[in-house]
């Protein structure tokens, strides 16, 4: 059983500010409430669920959310100033060039004066993350620059792998575990939370031009690309959403083998980020999969309902 109990849980959030004001460093201090802001902003689900690990874990997270969104973010601005003949093709992918060789200086030692990588150049000091992870991540959401169709569930899988896995198997060094089979199922649970993304964003993605649901499911299911413009809810698309949903429940399936294989005192956190995750699979059939004009989403009342669950569980494992 674990030395702690859903009191302290609440408690540990309660005093969130502490995460990075017990930081004696000052400018590593500002590096790290940079980072938590970030994700604050941008990641409410994935943010909620951090606030549940000890101090030192949740800056970690910060600093790795904080990587990954900036590169992400990058990628998607640089899309616009393409769109508008702003820059070219060869620019942005110039500075993606750079922004690897950032991250080798970083992981060679030097110091940056980027509040980003100050901040995960001081996760690197306390774990093993490899330098191979952030490097997929920048070739992962630099796809989204050249390519908005897939063919394959294959590709798609691959897409996924590189833009939520490589961030899971990161983290994961953070959270900590003992066997190496652990990974896997945070790869899975990767696929599973990016594949819930694009479920829930298809009405928004197609106002980008993206259909990342694969071609070849669209023909299983007779679904065109023309129904999917039109927003066609019909019964063919549906049984496509049905599929699709099915297809992410296996994925967390397998993901929570690998959740009691984690440090105990991370698997709250990560127990509460799947289950609000999946949760949104459960809106999307309760909006009569309407995603072209809705976007399902938890209130924070409904996120923080299956704490307790979520406390059982770990306390059981």
């Amino acid at each position: 059983m674990p030395s702690w109990s859903i009191r302290s849980v609440y408690e540990r959030s309660s005093l969130h500010r502490g995460v990075t004001e017990e930081v004696a460093e000052p400018e590593l201090r500002s590096a790290y409430e940079h980072c938590r802001n970030i994700t604050r902003k941008y990641a409410k689900t994935f943010y909620l669920a951090t606030r549940f690990l000890p101090h030192d874990k949740q800056r970690s997270i910060f600093a790795i959310y904080g990587l990954c969104r900036f590169l992400d973010n990058l990628v998607d601005e640089a899309e616009d100033l393409i769109a508008d003949n702003s820059v070219k093709q060869q620019q942005v992918d110039q500075t993606l060039l750079e922004w690897k060789e950032k991250l080798r200086r970083t992981y060679a030692g030097d110091q940056s004066d980027n509040l980003i990588l100050f901040a995960f150049s001081d996760v690197l000091r306390r774990h093993d993350i490899s330098i191979s992870l952030p490097i997929e991540l920048i070739d992962g959401v630099a796809m989204d620059l050249t390519k908005n169709r897939y063919e394959t569930f294959g590709e798609l899988y691959d897409y996924s792998y590189k833009v939520a896995s490589v961030v899971g198997l990161m983290i994961s060094e953070v959270f900590g575990y003992e066997d190496e089979s652990t990974l896997q199922h945070a790869v899975d649970l990767g696929i599973a939370m990016q594949l819930t993304n694009i479920l829930r964003d298809v009405g928004e993605d197609l106002l980008r031009d993206r259909i990342y649901l694969p071609a070849e499911d669209l023909r299983k299911f007779g679904v065109t690309e023309e129904d999917l413009f039109q927003h066609r809810l019909s019964e063919s698309f549906r049984e496509l959403m049905r599929f699709q949903i099915a297809r992410a429940r296996n994925y967390y399936t397998s993901a929570d083998k690998g959740i009691p294989m984690l440090s105990q005192d991370s698997q709250v956190p990560v127990r509460l980020a799947r289950h609000n995750y999946a949760r949104i699979l459960d809106q999307i059939e309760a909006n009569d999969y309407q995603v072209f004009t809705s976007r399902a989403h938890l209130s924070l009342t409904q996120k923080m309902a299956i704490l307790p669950m979520v406390w059982w569980h770990t306390v059981r494992s």
